[in-house]
């Protein structure tokens, strides 16, 4: 047998809330940027290392070349990326988040605010 849980909050109508809306853009405005940016980058690369060779063979420091430089700047691009989102989320998401969590366990207990 299933057991029910009722949690009291309404999350059709919290979908609906401006402040979860609002949390919901400013995510969505970094995330989609951020998001785009690295797949041109990640498609250059990918497109320079299979159109040109002449290019991505060049010779940067003894044996390095660029298409090595280019493909590990793709892992540094990774981390800088997960280091800006967790700072940006850490400062901006999370803070009204919080908010919100607080407000629909209250309202969820009854002690509505």
């Amino acid at each position: 047998m299933t057991e029910s849980v009722n949690t009291g909050v309404d999350f059709l109508a919290e979908a609906e809330d401006p402040e979860f809306k609002a949390l919901k853009r400013k995510r969505f405005s970094v995330v989609i940027p951020l998001s785009i940016a690295f797949l041109v980058w990640y498609f250059l690369y990918v497109i320079l290392s299979t159109y040109a060779h002449d290019f991505m063979s060049t010779k940067v420091v003894g044996e390095i070349n660029i298409g090595l430089v280019f493909g590990l700047l793709q892992f540094v691009t990774t981390f800088a990326i997960t280091m800006f989102y967790v700072s940006f989320a850490n400062r901006k998401l999370d803070p009204p988040a919080q908010r919100i969590r607080e407000r629909l366990v209250a309202e969820s207990e009854g002690r509505v605010s």
